[in-house]
């Protein structure tokens, strides 16, 4: 009996052994993910699916890892897998579709997103239903801003340009360091700096002799950062750690902090912790107010929105107010980042959470008369892409800046990016009056001239909206091209006048049309009122029926409903006063 117990005994040991092994790998394998170390995560998973190692769990966890490096073409790859899993978490039919987005597979995504909603998850249905009107109206859309290429971007991440004065400062991981704790396990990519550069500089070897100086980097994550307006005070994100000591929550995971520093003889010193910290939770993207009275950034604090959003503090004689959210129009379910406020009190932001091309966006806001945030707008593309697009800077000028992107064909994992706006209006300037075809009898024309005469004289024209049949109701996809004006009127030209005027087709009574047309115009109307438009700025909003039709479908003539659809339009005439 002792030999056949002994004998037994043996032949367990090799799978005890084999099982403990396994084991072994797969906690290797979660210790490093739930460290954050992703790049050995990664490896560590391949490993056990390669070895038939717990291939299921496995899979999904190579999928998030991959979500978490931002790199949505090998996520869908693992993706795909485990949605064919028996009993996979709902939540991977989610994450499945937002990295299908970053892949610019929106057909497969919004499919995917249905699997979401159909298992239970909670998911806006007006959103899921407008997405491909949505992506329809931004890919249509005429382009805001012309892009190029600046000449600091490194192989390593890059974002965070800033200018102040005559300096650009950025965030970058371009310094390796000399020993290993210098690089950060989450993508191995070394620990973020803050460097400042000469903003007329052409040099493209941007190195050490480049950092920030003084006590501002240290050797972990700092960046980005913003400076009020006389250059004394600096505000920027780091990791927590102050007179080098590493701060941890009760998880062992370090936050991140914001700091403030003061500039003496040159260099950056003095470096105190603002009070509204905490080791329990991150905040981080600072951005000053116009008016240097409030202090935007993000957070992960409880009682939030989402992952993180955009709160505010006030500032009073360098005293700093309780943190407050901006809110349910501003703030999502999931992730706001990089807030910043250009010279005219306009707040952007970067969301995965709004609707968007794929994973981070950036997105402008549109105020009423009281500074309070009613609407918000994708900046569209090219600033926008189905990567991760983030840390917007406007210069005062409101004509230029610097955002960060991590979209394939740049210098390195995120790279910044120079834009310049362009107007969406289509300005066509004549050097005399005898250019322009003015009407015979202008003051008498029943339908409204296109020419605008003025010291300069300008033909311009904004893109119209258009109205289903025997309605008067703004469609959707309407609402982001109204967006788009208002966001012009209040950012772009504050001295900028419209009319509106509206049309139906020739279908119906002339009396009809000239009501529903009428109609029509004063929903426009009161939507841009909605959206913070002042009153006086729209001189006028008449509708005018059918008597101004663009094509020859009159009421004798048979046409299609596309046909008759070009005549059922809202169009609008600018003035530059």
């Amino acid at each position: 009996m002792k030999l056949k117990n002994y004998i037994a005994t043996v032949l367990m040991l090799p799978i005890l052994m084999c099982t403990y092994a396994q084991n072994a790998q797969q906690q290797k394998a979660d210790n490093l993910f739930n460290n954050f170390a992703f790049v050995q995560a990664t490896n560590a998973y391949h490993k056990l699916i390669d070895q038939g190692i717990s291939t299921d769990y496995a899979t999904r966890q190579l999928a998030d890892s991959y979500s978490y490096l931002r790199n949505p073409d090998s996520a869908v790859i693992y993706y795909d897998k485990a949605i064919k899993q028996n009993n996979v978490p709902t939540a991977y039919y989610y994450n499945y579709s937002q990295a299908l987005r970053g892949v610019e597979d929106y057909e497969t995504s919004r499919t995917l997103m249905k699997q979401f909603k159909d298992a239970g998850g909670d998911i806006e249905e007006a959103r899921y239903l407008k997405d491909s009107d949505f992506l329809n109206a931004i890919f249509n859309a005429k382009k805001h801003f012309t892009l190029k290429d600046v000449m600091f971007n490194s192989k390593f991440s890059d974002f965070g340009a800033y200018k102040h004065g005559n300096k650009i400062y950025f965030t970058s991981a371009r310094d390796k360091g000399d020993i290993k704790k210098h690089i950060n396990a989450w993508d191995e990519e070394p620990f973020l700096n803050i460097y400042a550069i000469n903003a007329n500089s052409n040099d493209t070897l941007i190195g050490n002799k480049a950092k920030l100086k003084g006590r501002v980097n240290s050797v972990y994550h700092d960046g980005p950062l913003t400076i009020t307006k006389d250059g004394k005070t600096m505000y920027f994100s780091r990791t927590d750690f102050i007179k080098n000591v590493l701060g941890r929550n009760g998880n062992g995971i370090s936050n991140l902090k914001i700091y403030k520093a003061t500039l003496v003889n040159g260099k950056w010193k003095n470096i105190e912790e603002l009070p509204f910290n905490s080791n329990h939770f991150s905040n981080g993207h600072p951005a000053l107010s116009e008016d240097e009275t409030k202090l935007y950034f993000a957070s992960d604090r409880s009682g939030g929105h989402g992952g993180s959003d955009i709160y505010y503090v006030d500032i009073n004689n360098g005293a700093f107010g309780k943190p407050q959210n901006l809110g349910a129009t501003v703030n999502t379910s999931k992730n706001e980042k990089f807030p910043f406020v250009n010279s005219e009190g306009a707040l952007f932001f970067s969301s995965d959470g709004h609707p968007g091309l794929g994973l981070l966006d950036i997105y402008g806001t549109v105020a009423d008369e009281n500074k309070n945030i009613v609407s918000v707008i994708n900046l569209g593309t090219p600033v926008n892409s189905s990567k991760d697009d983030f840390s917007f800077f406007m210069n005062e000028d409101g004509l230029s800046g610097y955002f960060a992107s991590n979209r394939k064909g740049g210098a390195g994992s995120d790279d910044i990016y120079a834009f310049e706006r362009v107007s969406i209006l289509e300005l066509e300037k004549t050097k005399n009056e005898t250019d322009l075809e003015i009407p015979e009898d202008n003051t008498n024309s029943t339908a409204p001239s296109n020419t605008l005469k003025t010291e300069s004289i300008e033909a311009v024209s904004f893109s119209p909206i258009y109205f289903n049949f025997n309605s008067a109701s703004i469609r959707n996809q309407d609402k982001i091209a109204l967006d788009n004006l208002v966001n012009t009127m209040l950012n772009v030209y504050p001295n900028m006048s419209i009319d509106i005027e509206s049309f139906s087709d020739a279908r119906g009574t002339e009396s009809y049309n000239d009501m529903l047309s009428q109609k029509r115009a004063t929903n426009v109307y009161n939507y841009l009122l909605d959206k913070g438009v002042l009153a006086s700025r729209i001189t006028s909003y008449m509708g005018y029926g059918e008597k101004n039709l663009i094509n020859e479908c009159n009421s004798a003539k048979k046409c299609t409903e596309a046909q008759h659809q070009e005549n059922r339009r809202t169009q609008f005439v600018i003035k530059m006063n």
